[in-house]
Protein backbone atom coordinates (compact mmCIF):
# COMPACT_ATOMS: atom_id res chain seq x y z
CA UNK A 1 0.00 0.00 0.00
CA UNK A 2 2.95 2.44 1.16
CA UNK A 3 4.95 2.09 -2.26
CA UNK A 4 1.22 2.36 -4.25
CA UNK A 5 0.65 5.26 -2.73
CA UNK A 6 4.23 6.85 -3.38
CA UNK A 7 4.12 6.39 -7.11
CA UNK A 8 0.81 7.99 -7.88
CA UNK A 9 1.77 10.99 -5.43
CA UNK A 10 2.82 13.96 -5.06
CA UNK A 11 -0.15 15.85 -5.48
CA UNK A 12 0.59 20.03 -5.71
CA UNK A 13 -1.45 21.86 -4.56
CA UNK A 14 -1.64 25.29 -6.35
CA UNK A 15 -3.43 27.68 -3.62
CA UNK A 16 -2.15 31.11 -4.32
CA UNK A 17 0.26 31.12 -1.29
CA UNK A 18 3.52 33.51 -2.21
CA UNK A 19 6.45 31.41 -0.42
CA UNK A 20 9.69 33.53 0.66
CA UNK A 21 12.88 33.28 -0.88
CA UNK A 22 14.71 32.23 2.34
CA UNK A 23 13.22 28.33 3.13
CA UNK A 24 13.91 29.25 7.15
CA UNK A 25 11.44 32.53 6.50
CA UNK A 26 8.25 32.77 8.26
CA UNK A 27 5.11 33.95 6.41
CA UNK A 28 2.74 33.79 9.21
CA UNK A 29 2.98 37.49 10.44
CA UNK A 30 3.20 37.29 14.41
CA UNK A 31 0.33 39.29 16.27
CA UNK A 32 1.93 39.82 19.26
CA UNK A 33 -0.43 39.66 22.62
CA UNK A 34 1.96 39.31 25.01
CA UNK A 35 5.44 39.82 26.06
CA UNK A 36 7.29 36.92 27.44
CA UNK A 37 10.90 36.68 28.68
CA UNK A 38 12.82 33.40 27.91
CA UNK A 39 15.89 33.68 30.16
CA UNK A 40 17.62 31.47 32.36
CA UNK A 41 14.96 32.19 34.89
CA UNK A 42 12.40 30.90 32.55
CA UNK A 43 10.17 27.40 33.85
CA UNK A 44 11.18 25.50 30.33
CA UNK A 45 9.31 22.50 32.38
CA UNK A 46 6.05 24.30 34.07
CA UNK A 47 5.70 21.41 37.24
CA UNK A 48 2.61 23.53 38.49
CA UNK A 49 -0.57 21.82 39.04
CA UNK A 50 -2.60 24.26 37.24
CA UNK A 51 0.03 23.58 33.94
CA UNK A 52 -0.32 20.14 34.44
CA UNK A 53 -3.83 20.30 34.76
CA UNK A 54 -4.52 22.45 31.70
CA UNK A 55 -2.06 20.36 29.51
CA UNK A 56 -3.58 17.02 30.54
CA UNK A 57 -7.04 18.48 30.17
CA UNK A 58 -5.72 19.85 26.35
CA UNK A 59 -4.76 16.76 25.41
CA UNK A 60 -7.91 14.65 26.73
CA UNK A 61 -9.47 17.07 23.68
CA UNK A 62 -6.89 16.67 20.60
CA UNK A 63 -7.46 12.59 21.63
CA UNK A 64 -11.51 12.45 21.53
CA UNK A 65 -12.43 15.21 19.60
CA UNK A 66 -9.19 16.08 17.15
CA UNK A 67 -8.28 12.76 16.09
CA UNK A 68 -12.02 12.13 15.10
CA UNK A 69 -12.48 15.53 13.41
CA UNK A 70 -8.88 15.83 11.49
CA UNK A 71 -10.01 12.92 8.94
CA UNK A 72 -13.06 14.57 7.91
CA UNK A 73 -11.83 18.27 8.03
CA UNK A 74 -8.64 17.97 6.39
CA UNK A 75 -9.09 14.34 4.84
CA UNK A 76 -6.19 13.29 6.67
CA UNK A 77 -4.76 9.29 5.92
CA UNK A 78 -1.94 7.91 7.97
CA UNK A 79 0.40 5.40 6.87
CA UNK A 80 3.09 3.46 7.81
CA UNK A 81 1.75 2.64 11.32
CA UNK A 82 3.08 -1.00 11.35
CA UNK A 83 6.60 0.04 11.54
CA UNK A 84 5.90 1.18 15.04
CA UNK A 85 4.69 -2.55 15.74
CA UNK A 86 7.89 -3.59 14.19
CA UNK A 87 10.42 -1.61 16.07
CA UNK A 88 8.32 -1.54 18.96
CA UNK A 89 10.67 -2.71 21.20
CA UNK A 90 13.76 -0.25 19.93
CA UNK A 91 11.06 2.79 20.46
CA UNK A 92 9.70 1.50 24.09
CA UNK A 93 12.37 4.18 26.01
CA UNK A 94 11.67 7.06 23.49
CA UNK A 95 12.59 8.49 20.02
CA UNK A 96 12.67 11.54 18.25
CA UNK A 97 10.34 12.25 15.38
CA UNK A 98 10.81 14.49 12.81
CA UNK A 99 8.79 15.95 10.03
CA UNK A 100 8.67 18.95 7.37
CA UNK A 101 5.96 21.51 8.56
CA UNK A 102 3.31 22.24 6.58
CA UNK A 103 0.13 22.91 8.83
CA UNK A 104 -0.76 24.73 11.87
CA UNK A 105 -2.20 21.58 13.16
CA UNK A 106 0.03 19.14 11.95
CA UNK A 107 1.78 18.49 15.52
CA UNK A 108 -1.85 17.51 16.35
CA UNK A 109 -1.80 15.43 13.04
CA UNK A 110 1.71 13.57 14.29
CA UNK A 111 -0.07 12.94 17.71
CA UNK A 112 -2.37 11.09 16.15
CA UNK A 113 -0.14 8.85 13.87
CA UNK A 114 1.45 7.84 17.14
CA UNK A 115 -1.63 7.32 19.26
CA UNK A 116 -1.91 8.80 23.03
CA UNK A 117 1.50 9.90 23.66
CA UNK A 118 2.01 13.23 25.60
CA UNK A 119 4.99 14.85 23.43
CA UNK A 120 7.64 17.55 23.28
CA UNK A 121 8.85 19.80 21.23
CA UNK A 122 11.61 22.64 20.32
CA UNK A 123 9.17 25.59 19.51
CA UNK A 124 10.06 29.19 18.33
CA UNK A 125 9.98 31.46 21.31
CA UNK A 126 8.49 34.53 19.61
CA UNK A 127 5.34 31.92 18.93
CA UNK A 128 4.37 32.06 22.71
CA UNK A 129 3.81 35.73 22.32
CA UNK A 130 1.01 34.94 19.97
CA UNK A 131 -2.12 34.04 20.39
CA UNK A 132 -1.70 30.49 19.77
CA UNK A 133 1.24 30.88 23.06
CA UNK A 134 -1.01 29.16 25.52
CA UNK A 135 -1.55 26.10 23.54
CA UNK A 136 1.82 25.49 22.40
CA UNK A 137 3.22 25.15 25.87
CA UNK A 138 0.34 22.94 26.76
CA UNK A 139 0.88 20.71 23.57
CA UNK A 140 4.67 20.71 24.56
CA UNK A 141 6.22 23.24 23.64
CA UNK A 142 9.61 24.43 24.91
CA UNK A 143 11.27 27.48 24.01
CA UNK A 144 14.36 28.05 22.30
CA UNK A 145 16.25 30.71 24.04
CA UNK A 146 18.39 33.17 22.23
CA UNK A 147 21.14 33.18 24.96
CA UNK A 148 23.61 31.33 26.29
CA UNK A 149 22.74 31.45 29.53
CA UNK A 150 19.48 30.31 29.27
CA UNK A 151 20.57 27.99 27.15
CA UNK A 152 21.49 25.73 30.02
CA UNK A 153 17.43 25.55 31.58
CA UNK A 154 16.75 24.51 27.44
CA UNK A 155 18.53 21.49 27.77
CA UNK A 156 18.08 20.79 31.54
CA UNK A 157 14.50 20.60 30.40
CA UNK A 158 15.20 18.00 27.66
CA UNK A 159 17.49 15.88 30.14
CA UNK A 160 14.68 15.49 32.13
CA UNK A 161 12.10 15.03 29.20
CA UNK A 162 15.04 11.93 28.09
CA UNK A 163 15.44 10.64 31.59
CA UNK A 164 11.67 10.16 31.61
CA UNK A 165 11.78 8.18 27.90
CA UNK A 166 9.29 10.90 26.38
CA UNK A 167 9.02 11.53 22.94
CA UNK A 168 10.21 14.50 21.06
CA UNK A 169 9.44 15.81 17.81
CA UNK A 170 10.87 18.46 15.62
CA UNK A 171 9.88 20.37 12.86
CA UNK A 172 13.55 21.14 11.75
CA UNK A 173 12.58 23.43 8.60
CA UNK A 174 12.23 25.53 11.40
CA UNK A 175 9.12 27.71 9.98
CA UNK A 176 6.11 26.88 8.99
CA UNK A 177 4.83 26.80 5.38
CA UNK A 178 1.15 25.67 4.88
CA UNK A 179 0.64 23.12 2.07
CA UNK A 180 4.58 23.47 0.46
CA UNK A 181 5.19 20.37 -1.48
CA UNK A 182 9.07 20.15 -1.12
CA UNK A 183 11.58 19.59 2.04
CA UNK A 184 13.38 22.75 2.57
CA UNK A 185 16.80 22.25 4.54
CA UNK A 186 17.10 20.84 8.11
CA UNK A 187 18.63 22.71 10.57
CA UNK A 188 21.42 20.57 12.35
CA UNK A 189 20.16 20.94 16.15
CA UNK A 190 17.60 18.57 16.17
CA UNK A 191 20.12 15.70 14.91
CA UNK A 192 22.39 17.36 17.64
CA UNK A 193 20.15 16.27 19.90
CA UNK A 194 19.20 12.96 19.20
CA UNK A 195 23.19 12.46 18.95
CA UNK A 196 23.66 13.87 22.27
CA UNK A 197 21.14 10.99 23.87
CA UNK A 198 21.31 8.71 21.21
CA UNK A 199 17.88 8.52 20.24
CA UNK A 200 15.96 6.59 17.33
CA UNK A 201 14.95 9.03 14.86
CA UNK A 202 11.41 8.40 13.05
CA UNK A 203 11.03 10.23 9.99
CA UNK A 204 6.90 11.35 9.03
CA UNK A 205 6.33 12.95 5.52
CA UNK A 206 3.65 14.80 4.82
CA UNK A 207 2.46 14.54 1.75
CA UNK A 208 -1.00 15.52 -0.30
CA UNK A 209 -3.61 14.12 -2.10
CA UNK A 210 -6.25 15.94 -4.90
CA UNK A 211 -9.39 16.72 -2.91
CA UNK A 212 -12.32 14.35 -4.00
CA UNK A 213 -15.97 13.83 -2.41
CA UNK A 214 -17.13 13.67 -0.23
CA UNK A 215 -14.37 15.58 1.55
CA UNK A 216 -15.07 18.66 -0.94
CA UNK A 217 -18.41 19.09 0.77
CA UNK A 218 -16.49 20.28 3.66
CA UNK A 219 -14.72 22.58 1.89
CA UNK A 220 -17.54 23.94 -0.04
CA UNK A 221 -17.58 27.34 0.65
CA UNK A 222 -13.66 27.91 -0.59
CA UNK A 223 -12.43 29.43 -3.67
CA UNK A 224 -9.48 27.47 -3.79
CA UNK A 225 -9.97 23.72 -2.67
CA UNK A 226 -7.54 22.61 0.33
CA UNK A 227 -5.44 19.47 -0.61
CA UNK A 228 -5.52 16.10 1.71
CA UNK A 229 -3.34 15.53 3.27
CA UNK A 230 -1.18 12.14 4.00
CA UNK A 231 1.08 11.56 6.73
CA UNK A 232 3.65 8.63 5.83
CA UNK A 233 5.50 6.94 8.53
CA UNK A 234 9.09 5.69 7.40
CA UNK A 235 11.85 3.40 8.95
CA UNK A 236 13.83 4.38 11.75
CA UNK A 237 17.03 6.06 11.87
CA UNK A 238 20.01 5.84 14.35
CA UNK A 239 22.79 8.05 15.38
CA UNK A 240 26.18 6.67 14.23
CA UNK A 241 28.26 6.47 17.21
CA UNK A 242 31.34 5.34 15.32
CA UNK A 243 31.71 8.59 13.83
CA UNK A 244 32.81 11.90 15.70
CA UNK A 245 29.90 13.74 17.04
CA UNK A 246 30.27 15.86 14.41
CA UNK A 247 29.71 13.82 11.50
CA UNK A 248 27.39 11.59 13.26
CA UNK A 249 24.80 14.87 13.09
CA UNK A 250 25.74 15.37 9.85
CA UNK A 251 25.12 12.11 8.43
CA UNK A 252 22.25 11.63 9.97
CA UNK A 253 20.45 14.92 9.09
CA UNK A 254 21.05 13.84 5.66
CA UNK A 255 20.10 10.59 5.77
CA UNK A 256 16.57 11.96 7.54
CA UNK A 257 16.29 14.64 4.96
CA UNK A 258 16.29 11.87 2.17
CA UNK A 259 14.00 9.20 4.00
CA UNK A 260 11.66 12.56 4.70
CA UNK A 261 11.82 13.20 1.08
CA UNK A 262 10.83 9.40 -0.18
CA UNK A 263 8.16 9.80 2.26
CA UNK A 264 6.62 12.65 0.87
CA UNK A 265 6.55 11.40 -2.45
CA UNK A 266 9.44 13.44 -4.00
CA UNK A 267 11.89 12.41 -6.48
CA UNK A 268 13.29 15.67 -7.46
CA UNK A 269 13.73 17.92 -4.35
CA UNK A 270 14.83 21.25 -5.20
CA UNK A 271 16.47 21.95 -1.63
CA UNK A 272 19.59 20.18 0.01
CA UNK A 273 19.55 18.71 3.33
CA UNK A 274 21.83 21.51 4.92
CA UNK A 275 20.23 24.08 6.46
CA UNK A 276 22.47 25.91 8.53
Amino acid sequence: MLARSLFMEPYIPDLGIAYPASPDEHITPLIKVRDLMVDQNYPFLDRTWRFRFMRGLMHLGIFTLVFRLSPLRFGLKIEGRERLRKHRRLLQDGAMTVSNHIHRWDFLFVLQALRFRLMYFPAWKENLMGRDGRIIRWAGGIPVPGTIHAMRGFNQAFDAIRAKKKWIHVFPESARWDYFYAIRPFKKGAFTLACRYNLPVLPLGFSYRKPRFPYTLVNLPRKKKLPMITLRIGEPLLPDSSLPRREAVMRLRKDCHEAVTRLAGIEHNPYPAEGD
